[in-house]
């Protein structure tokens, strides 16, 4: 069975070919971020412009690098939800359209079940059953994985996930849009005895989480030198340093409860913050000292994707062939919790 994967849920436009037999074929994907850099984030309208122009094009991409026809696809996966409603309205359409024009039955996904389950294209995937860390812009959340659409939360944020606070961290000291990988890549050169900032639940005996405090606590050390403006490139490395190693510990931290709280000894890393280097190094310096095992999706998965939803729609298709539909109506979700997800 092979499987078209169409992802608009943010600033990234991603399609992609799965098959159920010799794996993913191809996937073509365009990123926003020259954008949206000039405003500092995602501008929700001009992000779904986007999505318009550039989805067709990739499909033919995507067609050309697997050399096939578009009447070889035998079904057609979109982001149903969570994300931004008219980039989401976009994909959905797109994929409707697509699946009408063909005569192949479609499939709503969830953008985090793609993130969940995009370790599995990884040359080592992993086994079920594991714990799951979903980290990314929007995200943070412990979960247990049993199978597919076989989720358990375990913890979550109560405000800014761990992709926030680093964009919004970054922000403050004046590093731009996307503000993640350019405070991880300065951070390199901080002094991590330069600031010790705060880590925020890190002994609360549960696997919540709380970012907001440490943004606040960035934005302090900053005011305190007078402004983004007057602190130096040493010292804004510095400050960088103190909040990757903060944030790092927590995560750290977390998931090591997260393992020892549900037994297991497999932990997946998913989501845009998972291709974070500090953290990579800090999870496997971990895994070695604990005796647990580590996956995570290729680096090129780790942001959204269409490779993700191909495969996530993948998946449910072959456990349950119905699950597609052909009246090719469709709604999107914006906001939709993993627990509310359909158990296979």
């Amino acid at each position: 069975m092979i499987v078209l994967g169409v992802e608009s849920s943010c600033d990234e436009t991603g399609l992609a070919l799965y098959d159920t037999q010799r794996g993913l074929l191809s996937h073509a994907l365009h990123s926003q971020v020259a954008m949206h850099e000039e405003y500092g984030g995602v501008v929700p309208e001009l992000a779904s412009r986007d999505h318009i122009r550039r989805a067709i094009p990739l499909l033919e991409q995507a067609l050309a690098k697997a050399n096939m026809p578009a009447s070889a696809i035998d079904a057609i996966a979109y982001t149903q939800g969570p994300g931004l409603a008219g980039a989401l309205l976009v994909g959905s359409a797109i994929a409707c359209s697509l699946g009408l024009a063909l005569d192949k039955p479609v499939l709503g996904v969830h953008h985090l079940e793609g993130h969940l389950l995009s370790p599995l294209l990884a040359s080592e995937p992993p086994e079920f059953p594991f714990v799951a860390l979903l980290v990314s812009g929007g995200h943070t959340q412990l979960m247990r994985v049993d199978g597919v659409g076989q989720y358990q939360l375990l913890g979550e944020t109560l405000d800014d996930a761990a992709g926030e606070a680093f964009d919004k961290s970054a922000k403050l000291l004046g590093l731009g849009y996307p503000g993640g990988p350019a405070i991880s890549r300065m951070a390199e050169f901080g002094d991590p005895e330069a600031y010790k900032l705060p880590r925020p639940m890190l002994h609360s005996k549960d696997l919540m989480f709380s970012f907001s405090g440490l943004k606040t606590a960035v934005l302090t050390v900053v005011n305190n030198n007078g402004g983004a403006a007057n602190v130096c490139e040493q010292d804004k490395a510095n400050i960088a340093r103190g909040f990757v190693d903060a944030i790092v510990d927590v995560l750290t931290a977390k998931c090591l409860s997260a393992l020892k709280q549900t037994g297991l000894k497999r932990l997946v890393i998913a989501g845009g913050v998972g291709a974070n280097a500090q953290l990579r190094a800090s999870l496997n310096a971990a895994a070695a000292k604990k005796h647990f095992k580590v996956y995570y999706p290729e680096l090129e998965f780790c942001t959204d994707n269409g490779a993700m939803i191909a495969f996530a729609g993948a998946m449910r298709l072959q456990i349950n062939p119905q699950a597609a539909q052909r009246d090719y109506s469709f709604n999107v979700r914006p906001r939709w919790p993993l627990d509310e997800l359909r158990v296979i």
